[in-house]
């Protein structure tokens, strides 16, 4: 069925589509498909589009405009619907759709058992009909590791092509050969079926199944013991610890036999971060990241089922595990777990693991997704061409007349009022420049809005008497016998740069229009009017200007968004650690302010001695008088009003 016509007036007609499952295709003016969907009901998911254009998101609001004609196809089941989508996304690349992309080029340990002679090798890029792959790993010389210990009791081939071939026409093996890490099936040491038969007692081992191939070393080598061949049982013993060590390069984290692929995201509202650990036998076999730009308002069990969609896509059974272990199930949990049954040959549970080894692993594949995700943010900081268009896509996007080279931003943090505090931090040249961090506890009690003020004021009027002391606020030449002449913002005593005498080319604070409005008008209080203000809204990554009814959208794939929200969200982290801890000060001091006759040296007194309120409050009376200055009654009095009681 189709619909066509110009952008947002396309709507299909009133009843004309079917309210049962299907996938649907967004198309542009040239006919590209730009984003593929499905819906349990076509009817009711197509309708939420049309219903009210203001209402949907930014990113939603720009594929619509985007769009000029909508198609769908009717499926009977919502795993038809599943496997539709995805080849739809394989086939057309829609760009609104989220893409996971390796966050870097993994090496796999493969054997190719298409082969006539299967030879093991280290492998990246995309995956070869008939290959065996084990992996991925974080570097290339681990694999080469495992497999120089695995030769010796599975000697399989590693040559080349061109070596395999020349070495059967001169007649002679190559070293491996001659060392006894390959079987030589060149020269014919071995045949072909011998040779195929040690390819597969490596692909099992490598799978999982490795207790019956040390059981059957340890049998072989007691018989060659009780037989007087101390030479072969030398060498058995042998084999049998080199299995051992490539087994200890494989932690062992979960029960013997689990086979599960434990799943964790990391995201902030523009990018994600994925991190797999493969578990095959209880044991770590690899681990594998990917990064993703959201170009769509997505949750994290939506993230999860496209994740799962294009890591399983065309995985072969013998790649599927069990067990798929998710931080939230998919918004179809049923369909995708059919989906994955049927594509394994037998039951694979998709659930979210609640206590045990299993939450504590995914918990260590969470800490590993947010590091990728920061790794990510720092590689595509660091770039000098990409800062530099970072910054100049700002300077357009809010009209300024040169490149914001220095900006601040300012966050305000508090717990229902109390403990307001507020961070400044600063990049310049688009990098963090942390020795210029200020932090600011805040006097007012009347909300966001007016904390931004006040630190926006306090900031200013600083920068303002800094050029008052240096001179640059006065007229005509200094005189000659000005102690500030020449200084400028560099301290003559210290020889170090005045806390806040550097002035922004663009101050951002966290918040909309309101918040960047307060931010201006303390400019304007002031008499500064070469400083340029913006808000950034977290919930929608909107940038608000001072007095404008509707936001600056910048481009979703921006690179001047991004530095935004960088310093968006490090300003916020260094507010939130202030916050922390200035309030756990709080708490120490007023725990100990009700106990009568006990001034601020004995309370710093008892803190130090005891570490923590709790272990004062756990205490006995006698190990209270343990701390200089605090004898028995005063002791007796601190314990029982810690303890809620009448001294």
């Amino acid at each position: 069925m189709r619909s066509a016509g110009a952008p947002l007036s396309f709507r299909p007609r009133p009843g004309s589509i079917p309210d049962s499952p299907g996938v649907y295709r967004f198309r542009d003016a040239h006919g590209r498909v730009i984003y593929v969907g499905k819906a349990k009901n076509l009817r009711q998911r197509l309708n939420s589009y049309f219903a009210d254009f203001s209402a949907l998101h930014p990113r939603t609001q720009t594929m619509l405009t985007t769009a000029a004609d909508v198609d769908w196809t009717v499926v009977g089941t919502e795993v038809e619907a599943l496997q539709l989508e995805y080849s739809w996304i394989k086939e057309y690349d829609p760009r609104f759709n989220v893409k996971y992309r390796d966050d870097k080029s993994y090496p796999y340990l493969a054997v190719t058992m298409g082969d006539d002679f299967p030879r093991v090798q280290v492998m990246r890029g995309a995956k070869r009909k008939g290959t065996r792959y084990f992996g991925p790993y974080s570097h290339a010389w681990a694999i080469r590791e495992t497999v120089d210990l695995l030769l010796r009791v599975f000697p399989v081939r590693t040559c080349s092509a061109g070596v395999f071939r020349r070495a059967g026409q001169i007649g002679r093996p190559c070293l491996l050969g001659y060392i006894d890490k390959c079987s030589a099936p060149c020269v014919g040491r071995v045949t072909p079926e011998e040779h195929r038969e040690l390819a597969e007692d490596f692909c099992d081992f490598m799978a999982g199944n490795t207790g019956r191939f040390i059981k059957r070393l340890e049998k072989e080598m007691r018989e060659a013991a009780g037989e007087q061949e101390y030479e072969r049982a030398a060498r058995l013993r042998d084999d049998i610890q080199a299995l051992q060590r490539a087994l200890e390069k494989q932690a062992v984290v979960l029960g013997e036999g689990t086979d599960a692929d434990v799943i964790a995201l990391a995201e902030d509202p523009l990018e994600a971060a994925v991190q797999v650990f493969y578990v095959r036998g209880g044991r770590i076999r690899g681990q594998r990241g990917w990064v993703v730009d959201k170009v769509e308002e997505t949750s994290p069990g939506e993230l999860v089922e496209q994740f799962l969609l294009q890591m399983y896509g065309e995985a072969g059974p013998e790649a599927m595990p069990r067990e798929v272990l998710v931080p939230a199930l998919p918004p179809d949990a049923e369909a995708i777990t059919e989906l994955l049954t049927e594509q394994r040959g037998a039951r694979v549970d998709v659930r979210v693991p609640q206590r045990g080894d299993k939450k504590a692993l995914m918990e260590t594949v969470e800490r590993n997704a947010k590091e990728s995700l920061a790794q990510h943010k720092i590689r595509r900081a660091s770039d000098l061409t990409t800062r530099s268009k970072a910054l100049q896509e700002i300077a357009d996007a809010l009209d300024l007349d040169q490149a914001p080279l220095r900006v601040e931003c300012y966050d305000v943090s508090h717990l229902q009022g109390e403990n307001v505090v507020a961070s400044m931090v600063v990049f310049e040249d688009g990098l963090a420049r942390k020795s210029e961090y200020r932090r600011f506890a805040v006097k007012t009690k009347e909300g966001d809005v007016a904390a931004i003020h006040e630190v926006i004021m306090r900031r200013f009027r600083r920068y303002l008497e800094e050029r008052s002391a240096t001179g640059e606020l006065t007229t005509g030449e200094p005189a000659a016998d000005d102690p500030h002449e020449a200084h400028g913002p560099i301290d003559p005593e210290t020889g170090r740069p005045r806390k806040f005498a550097y002035p922004p080319n663009l101050v951002v604070v966290d918040g909309a229009g309101p918040q960047a409005a307060a931010a201006q008008r303390a400019l304007d209080e002031l008499g500064i009017d070469d400083v340029a203000v913006c808000g950034l809204a977290k919930r929608l990554e909107e940038v608000w200007l001072p007095g404008d009814d509707q936001p600056v959208i910048m481009p979703r794939s921006s690179e001047g968004l991004y530095l935004l929200q960088r310093v968006r969200d490090e300003a916020h982290r260094f507010a939130i650690t202030y916050h922390r801890s200035k309030r756990a000060k709080t708490v120490k001091e007023s725990a100990l302010d009700g106990v009568p006759g006990l001034g601020p040296a004995r309370r710093q007194a008892l803190l130090k001695h005891f570490g923590s309120v709790k272990k004062l409050r756990e205490a006995t009376v006698a190990e209270i008088c343990e701390v200089p200055g605090i004898g028995p009654s005063t002791a007796e009095v601190i314990a029982s009003t810690l303890k809620g009681e009448s001294p």
